[in-house]
This record gives C-alpha cells, structure tokens and sequence, in this order.
C-alpha cells in the first residue's frame, strides 16, 4: 500500500486525519505530503478540486477528500479496534462529538480569516458570533467530560484535535481556567503518541 496524504501541519482537520494513521497503525503506509492551500503555484487542486487539505491520494491515483471521509475509509483499512462504531448509541455518540470537534475548528477559522481580511471588511459582530459558539461549545463539554470517557473513537479524537486547534489560534481564551474538567481529560489525550506527534508548530 502507497497512499500519500496532502496536508498542512497547521490544519486541524489534516491533523485529525494524521492522529487516525496513527491510531491505526497506518502511518507507515502513508507519506505526508506538506501542501500549503494557499500558495498561488499550489498544484493541489489537479487533487481536489476544492483545492483543500487534507486529501488522500489512493494507491490507484483516484483521491478522497473531506477528513471525515478519509477517516472512515482508512478506519475500514486496518484490524484493529474501530474508531467509528460499527452500530447504535456508541456510533451515534461518536459522530456527535466529530460533529462537534470540527464545529469548533469552524468557528475559529471562520474568525481567524475574518482577521485576516483588511480592516474595513472586517465584522466585529461575526467575530463575536464565532467565539460565544466556541465558548458554548467548551462549556457544554465541561459540563458532559463523562461522554469523552470509554473506548478512544473518532470523535473524542476529534475533540481532543479542536482543543489543541484552540492553543494554536485562539491562545488568549486561555480556555482551561474555566474548564478544569475538560483540561484534565486532554491533559491525558495529550499522552497519546497520535495527539503528541502531530501536535502543530507554534502551539502553546
């Protein structure tokens, strides 16, 4: 198996996708290949054409793109346990928390790149929307830590990927003083080699 995997160490979506090789023991079979989405010369849409990362490049030269879609797909390509439950409330449990994960990186990308747009254009009022969901979000996790406890799967995974998204670009919410649960429980998810290892440059 020759697989290739275009991604960015700073997207928390890639990473997530990078935690499940690991998980997975996949790793190996894999080659990362570094893929900035912005650069002017990126040849990364004749991959996607939505021209995002991550993109996984198949050993037939077919690709697939979404991080929930690689994920799944690669959960289905190794024997150990499954991080997408097969059935039930555990799949419907660990689909919500996905839901929930990639919520949160939206949030704070969508407030990040409004930053990054020239002063005029910018909206204080989205700005504000985006960091009242991302502290709802943080809140509504303090309050249900026990949904994060049992058997590792893609969504606490997930979880734990938007957590460290928060340390590299949201570090001023200093989100662990007012959530001293949820700060315990990914101090332990950050023992994980597949959170530890593709922790991203620059975070806190």
């Amino acid at each position: 198996m020759s697989m290739k995997l275009r991604a960015s160490h700073t997207s928390p979506y890639a990473r997530k996708v990078r935690a499940v090789l690991i998980e997975t023991g996949l790793d190996t079979s894999v080659e990362i290949v570094d893929t900035d989405p912005w650069a002017p010369d990126t040849d990364l849409p004749s991959d996607n054409p939505l021209g995002r990362v991550p993109t996984l490049i198949m050993d037939d030269g077919s690709s697939l793109y979404d991080s929930r879609v690689i994920c799944e797909v690669l959960d289905g390509m190794h024997d150990g346990d499954r991080l997408y439950p097969a059935e039930g409330p555990d799949r419907t449990k660990a689909l919500s928390l996905l839901a929930l994960g990639d919520g949160m990186c939206d949030s704070l990308i969508n407030k990040v790149m409004d930053t990054r747009r020239p002063q005029e254009l910018q909206s204080a009022d989205w700005q504000a929307r985006q960091m009242a969901t991302l502290e709802r979000c943080l809140d509504h996790l303090e309050r249900n830590v026990s949904q994060l406890e049992g058997p590792l799967t893609i969504g606490t995974l997930a979880i734990s990927v938007a957590l460290g998204y928060i340390d590299l670009r949201g570090a001023d919410l200093s989100w662990r003083d007012g959530h001293p649960k949820l700060a315990a429980w990914q101090a332990t998810m950050e023992q994980r080699p597949s959170i530890a290892e593709t922790r991203p440059p620059g975070s806190t």
